[in-house]
């Protein structure tokens, strides 16, 4: 069994997506995963999961990474014990997806993160997001560090 863990930002998701992935763009959407925790019929198999972008850049591989950071957290005292051993992240994201299986998303388009009519959803969302406040953080600390 696998998941798709989509983590792009909604409109980018409405405006196409591949056929079963779970449009989890926030941290707390990923750390729902960790509190009911899918399970394999047969104990021999393990859940992947594999997740994107639309580039799998940045978004797609921070919330990989966030998934084993919380991962281990829980299972911190039965080390190497993982709820999700297989994390995987797709190679080139939904941009060089869509175009060689577009039978395989839904519907069948491709909305770019920095499309025009989606500025302020764009920015919306960044305002949201932990992640990107935290990178926002970063280059504040940054810029005041040069002015020193």
């Amino acid at each position: 069994r696998f998941l798709l863990c989509d983590c792009r930002y909604p409109y980018e998701y409405d405006g196409g997506h591949i056929k079963g992935a779970l449009n989890l763009h926030m941290e707390n959407e990923i750390e729902e995963l960790l509190k009911k925790p899918i399970v394999p019929v047969d104990e021999a198999k393990r859940v992947i999961v594999i997740f994107h972008c639309e580039f799998s850049s940045e978004r797609g591989p921070r919330m990989c990474r966030f998934l084993r950071e919380k991962d281990r957290e829980i299972n911190g005292t039965d080390y190497p014990k993982l709820h999700y051993p297989e994390l995987y992240v797709l190679k080139g994201g939904y941009k060089e997806f869509f175009p060689r299986f577009k039978l395989y998303c839904e519907p069948q388009g491709y909305r770019p993160m920095n499309h025009e009519d989606f500025k302020d959803d764009l920015r919306k969302f960044r305002l949201k997001s932990r992640t990107w406040a935290g990178e926002r953080s970063k280059r504040d600390m940054y810029s005041r560090l040069k002015k020193l």
